[in-house]
């Protein structure tokens, strides 16, 4: 049955107890739904073999890199260095992070009707609005690294000692948490009447926020504050982070030391356009503003393909880390 047979049935009136009609729930003393529906990634049946072998492939490759990238960091003492304590923990957070919707949209492709319970959709939404701020602030964390790297080389040590990393990564962490707790127990103050068709693939706070019958004002005013707390604030210090590490680069008199400079945070760079646009974007507009196919684009984008992406382009070619690859391998080393 497609999306609009859904919603044609679904009906915005209470029910009382022990009260079913098509399309809706029972509600029993103004208690929360009990499950939804997920409109999910497609309608067309024999699309979803193809989408399956895609999504499986993608969380294989995001799992395999992103384990495999944390696993070289603490077996090799020659990356036991700010920029891969950093690098570590993005990694262990990216491989949670595709993990928390990957596996339940795999098993909805191959299911007839794509239910989830209203607890596990309060579960996932906690993960996704605890996890994409902690990566927010990882990636802020990391452009500052790059900064002192850079512009500060000589205090780099000093700057970016262990006591700094763990004030930033706990920080970080406790910011997120923060976050996901404030949109998780508000959401649980929603009221929903009956309307249960998600219009995303998976449980996320702007398509929930559609089937309140209750005041969402609270919910909206809470994402757009955050949306500045754990986005663009964390996005205008990297911006000024790198705006004194471009000064500091064209300062440098050899274009090949230029060079050098830059690819060490074209990477960075890349990852946090990619994913603090798709986010904003996601996020900080109102859900009277939400588009389904703009959200699954973009979500599709910073949480499936920038965990698997970050791997590759802040690691595979680096040659530190092409080095512990060997050395596990126990190969020749390369020249």
């Amino acid at each position: 049955m497609d999306s609009e047979s859904w919603q044609g049935q679904q009906s915005w009136a209470p029910l009382s107890m022990g009260e079913r009609t098509p399309g809706t729930l029972p509600r029993a003393n103004g208690t929360p739904v009990l499950e939804f529906l997920l409109e999910g990634l497609t309608d067309v049946t024999d699309v979803k073999p193809v989408l399956f072998t895609v999504f499986l492939l993608i969380y294989v490759v995001a799992l395999a890199g992103n384990l495999g990238i944390a696993s070289l960091i603490a077996l090799d003492r020659r990356l036991h260095t700010p920029m891969y304590f950093f690098l570590a923990n993005l990694s262990l957070l990216d491989a949670a992070y595709v993990s928390n919707s990957v596996p339940q949209i795999l098993a909805h492709l191959l299911a007839t009707e794509q239910l989830m319970s209203y607890r596990a959709c309060l579960t996932q939404m906690f993960f996704l609005h605890f996890l994409a701020p902690w990566e927010c602030f990882l990636l802020t964390a990391m452009a500052y690294d790059r900064y002192a790297a850079i512009c500060r080389p000589l205090h780099y040590l000093v700057l970016m000692g262990p006591r700094t990393r763990t004030i930033l990564a706990s920080v970080s962490c406790l910011l997120a948490l923060t976050n996901a707790l404030t949109h998780t127990l508000l959401a649980t103050r929603l009221d929903f009447c009956g309307p249960r068709l998600i219009t995303h693939f998976f449980c996320d706070l702007p398509p929930l926020l559609k089937l309140a019958c209750s005041s969402t004002q609270p919910n909206e005013l809470g994402l757009f504050f955050f949306s500045f707390l754990v986005a663009l604030l964390p996005c205008a210090l990297v911006v000024v982070s790198y705006f004194n590490v471009a000064v500091a680069i064209l300062r440098i008199r050899s274009a090949e030391g230029r060079r050098k400079a830059f690819s060490t945070c074209a990477a960075h760079l890349t990852v946090v356009c990619i994913f603090y646009i798709t986010s904003v974007l996601c996020y900080i507009l109102p859900s009277s503003a939400y588009s389904r196919t703009r959200s699954r684009v973009f979500s599709v984008l910073y949480t499936i393909l920038t965990p698997m992406l970050n791997p590759i382009i802040y690691s595979m070619r680096n040659k530190e880390v092409k080095r512990a690859v060997y050395k596990v391998l126990r190969r020749e080393e390369p020249m």
